[in-house]
């Protein structure tokens, strides 16, 4: 792809600095507005909040290693050209004596840093979720360092958001005294933030220690699928898991990759603050959420327009466009192959058969030896903001499906139902029908058609292209109809 071309594809880029009680971190995205692409993320765990929770002073060593940082990114940021860079401080610089100082010291390095009120900080984390789970509904818990927040969620409005001192740092003393005392604490902190939530509502849960405990829970259930945003679990389930990890000494964990030695370090206590919050909340289902604070400050810049884009279809066109096929060719193809999607009894899930085709398209330009645990992983581990767990599923299936496999491993299998199975197993199979026939190419579509008609799956084709039928197509036929208990019927008009 052309240089420029990927330009328009990333757009510009965008820096977010988040400055928290345990890491201070550079996250660059650039791509679609909606779907924003991670350039470049880095961090560094400076613990500003240890000493804030000791003595309400932010430590000379932990200062130290943040403006270090900071420099480092100011300079990493200069390079890179990326101009529009927000700096958000939360919990640690907000409690601490000598914040104001410190920040006087970020503003020195070239930066204009913001400090956010507890409520700033809640309802910022809450657009994180509203913009990866549209017309998310219940609660958000967002676990930092040095405090945790709660905020209710309905649709695109936010409200009653609270920030107690209930962070990771300060988890290890409060319990200290015992299990009983620790679940009063937190019992009192909700109390005094006056908080309460509707029994049965989602609680969606922000912040890296949950997302650690969201992957240690995916091993206790042998969960196909490692990427923990969007991981949805039942209550009793992690209350189980939960009750069961606060109770174990560090050194016993597994190691879980992709996890560092502090955040494991961390986990037993996470796990106990969890089982309280689902005991006090009494939550319907738990949902992760990778999207918190800093995409929180994206959502809240995106027009009325942009949001209302849907994710996925926004990140999956860029996606394509980076392996050269025209987000335009897909929803062409995607109009093409419309009547073999069957729809009888179930509601049809066009934007996820978009994507799909899409992603099926981009997998037919990987090299073949590499082509099917590529798409495989494209599907599954690749984060795609706007898609469930049940809907990544049928992402695998169609594309596997594309590549001529209907089989899918029984993990996989028990997340969806057996027609939606079927249902995403046929967007392959009609995407590798098209391809097949006409390389996708428009005027190949424009001049023929696929429909369904009294029990048939008919390929009608002009004159003009009735040259591209050949016996591939006429197995792709016979598999696609077959597929949908109907019988081939190639026509030429």
């Amino acid at each position: 792809m052309a240089q420029s071309d990927r330009r328009s594809v990333h757009g510009p880029a965008r820096a977010i600095i988040d400055i928290g009680s345990n890491t201070v971190r550079l996250v660059i995205y650039g791509g679609p507005t909606r779907a924003p692409m991670v350039l470049h993320n880095e961090k560094v765990t400076a613990r500003l909040g240890k000493g804030v929770a000791e003595n309400g002073v932010m430590g000379g060593r932990a200062r130290a290693a943040a403006l270090a940082a900071l420099a480092r990114y100011r300079v990493l940021l200069s390079l890179k050209g990326v101009d529009r860079v927000d700096v958000v401080a939360t919990a640690a610089v907000r409690d601490a004596s000598n914040g104001p100082a410190f920040l006087d010291e970020v503003a020195a390095l070239g930066f204009s840093p913001r400090l956010l009120s507890g409520e700033q900080e809640a309802v910022t984390s809450a657009h994180g979720v509203l913009g990866a789970f549209p017309g998310a509904t219940g609660v958000v818990g967002d676990l930092g360092g040095g405090s945790l927040e709660l905020v209710d969620i309905d649709n695109d409005s936010c409200r009653h958001g609270v920030s107690m001192p209930l962070g990771t740092l300060r988890l290890g003393a409060l319990r200290t005294t015992g299990d009983r005392a620790f679940g009063q604490s937190v019992a009192k902190a909700l109390k005094k933030a006056d908080w309460a939530a509707e029994p049965g509502s989602t609680l969606y849960l922000v912040g890296g220690s949950l997302r650690a405990f969201a992957r240690y829970a995916m091993m206790r259930l042998d969960w196909p699928i490692d990427d923990p945003h969007g991981f949805t679990i039942d209550p009793a389930d992690a209350q189980r898991i939960a009750t069961t990890l606060a109770r174990r000494r560090t050194e016993a964990l597994p190691s879980l990759p992709g996890i560092s030695s502090g955040r494991m370090a961390g986990l037993p206590d996470t796990a106990a603050l969890l089982a309280v919050l689902i005991r006090r909340l009494q939550p319907g289902k738990l949902v992760f959420s990778s999207w918190g604070l800093r995409e929180g400050l994206l959502y809240e810049d995106m027009a009325p327009g942009v949001r209302g884009q849907d994710p996925l279809v926004a990140g999956m066109s860029a996606f394509v466009q980076e392996q050269g096929i025209p987000a335009h060719i897909g929803a062409m193809v995607a109009g093409w192959t419309v009547s073999a999607s069957p729809a009888s009894g179930i509601e049809r899930r066009e934007r996820l058969r978009l994507a799909a085709t899409m992603l099926c398209l981009a997998a037919a330009a990987v090299e073949p030896n590499l082509r099917g645990d590529i798409a495989r992983d494209w599907a599954l581990r690749k984060r795609w903001i706007g898609a469930a767990t049940t809907e990544r599923v049928m992402l695998a299936a169609a594309i596997m499906a594309h590549a001529g496999r209907l089989d899918i491993s029984p993990a996989l299998a028990a997340l969806v139902s057996p027609a939606a199975l079927r249902e995403a197993q046929s967007w392959g199979l009609a995407t590798r029908l098209c391809r097949r026939f006409s390389t996708c190419a428009p005027q190949g579509l424009a001049d023929s058609k696929l429909t369904v008609e009294n029990g048939r799956l008919v390929l009608t084709v002009q004159p003009s292209i009735a040259a591209l039928l050949n016996d591939g197509v006429d197995r792709d036929m016979r598999t696609l109809a077959a597929h949908l208990g109907l019988k081939p019927d190639v026509r030429q008009t």
